[in-house]
């Protein structure tokens, strides 16, 4: 059966080398820098009417999508998660064309529900039977029920400080859990090894393709469901798959002709006790020196001390005419809690980071009433139980 992906090879982020995506890759191998999936964007390709006349999911696009099974792909219902328009909080910030895209209505609860759809599925028609990732939670209970669905076995390796919650989904959903003391980077430490003994695939942030191509499907539906891009996109950044995603997603609706070269200004929210991103933005720094002690958040997926992709979040972030912000912990929980007190949204330690970050650029002007800002909420709060 021909392949229904228009995928043609994977391109090196940083130095543009091109690999073959017909087997199995992680990093470019001449400098290490993480692979974009790259499609042929020529010849005859559905209209943006035929792709609205399609189920809502994940795989909407599918042509633009790395499975070659394209709406065949196993799925759990991934994607098309709810734009909010966000009530009494849109009067109390004098924002009102604010809305919040709710990914704690994926699959797992998060949004890491979308990259590990694409990646499982991907690695299952590459012939890997086993994968291994360090997480900072989320990930790993998103790996492991998509490693259920396609028969693969999952080893995932966390913080021993992730929630209870978590564990007990990643566990129950059949994968291998291993607890380490210390941050995302000291689990990927601990695992390294082990993966290059019994060779185990890594699905580690943006050290294999595809995860960002399941991410990168929150640009579309932003576009799906407003018909316009909006003004401004606020989104917590930890490895910033996310981030990097939606802005390739963007670069992919202008070569289709949907939209022309304007785009969201882009917002990397971070807390004050690991934000690198933040540290580098100001400094005026291509990329993001390492965090060596992170402070322990409620905002557990904020705690990643560095990012493979630090380079192309900070390009985004300029390129967009964007901004990164950090909050404290106590206005992270402050406005998690007024998340749901406002609008009953039961949301992520994240998505209250993002609406604290909201508070603070509005507070300066950076945000204006005129301004259609969309908030990411990346997760639901039971899982921070």
């Amino acid at each position: 059966m021909p392949s229904l992906s228009r995928m043609t090879f994977l391109e090196c982020g940083k130095c543009q080398k091109h690999h073959a995506a017909s087997e199995p890759q992680n990093v470019c191998t001449d400098c290490g820098g993480p692979l974009l999936a790259r499609y042929d964007l020529t010849g005859k390709l559905p209209s943006l009417e035929q792709v609205l006349a399609r189920r809502p999911g994940q795989n909407r696009l599918f042509e633009l999508a790395p499975s070659e099974l394209g709406p065949g792909a196993p799925t759990l219902g991934e994607g098309a998660t709810p734009l909010i328009a966000a009530g009494r909080l849109c009067s109390d910030l004098e924002l009102p064309r604010l809305l919040i895209k709710d990914e704690a209505q994926n699959p797992t609860g998060s949004f890491k529900a979308r990259g590990m759809a694409a990646a499982l599925a991907r690695a299952a028609e590459l012939g890997i039977g086993a994968v291994c990732l360090p997480s900072a939670g989320n990930a790993g209970g998103a790996a492991a029920a998509y490693g259920a669905l396609h028969g693969i076995e999952v080893h995932v390796f966390v913080p021993a400080s992730t929630p209870a919650p978590i564990l007990h989904e990643t566990r129950a959903l059949g994968a291998k859990v291993t607890l380490v003391d210390g941050t995302i980077a000291d689990a990927g430490a601990a695992l390294a090894p082990l993966a290059q003994e019994h060779g185990w695939f890594s699905l580690a942030t943006l050290k294999e393709p595809y995860r960002l191509e399941g991410k990168k499907v929150m640009g579309y539906e932003l576009f799906y469901d407003l018909r316009r891009l909006p003004d401004v996109i606020v989104y917590p950044t930890g490895g910033g798959t996310g981030l990097i995603g939606m802005w390739k997603a963007f670069d992919e609706l202008e070569a289709l002709g949907w939209i022309g070269s304007n785009r969201p200004r882009m917002v990397s929210v971070q807390a004050e006790g690991c934000a690198p991103m933040v540290r580098a933005f100001e400094a005026g720094l291509d990329h993001a020196p390492p965090i060596e002690s992170p402070a322990i958040s409620a905002a557990f997926g904020l705690r990643v001390p560095g990012a493979l992709g630090d380079f192309l979040i900070l390009d985004a972030l300029r390129q967009s005419g964007g901004t990164a912000v950090s909050v404290s912990e106590e206005e992270l929980l402050a406005d998690t809690r007024e998340l749901g007190h406002k609008l009953g949204l039961q949301t992520s330690p994240e998505g209250g980071a993002c609406l604290a970050a909201i508070r603070k650029l509005r507070a300066a002007n950076w945000l204006t009433a005129d301004d259609e800002v969309v908030l990411f909420n990346t997760g639901h709060g039971l899982k921070y139980a």
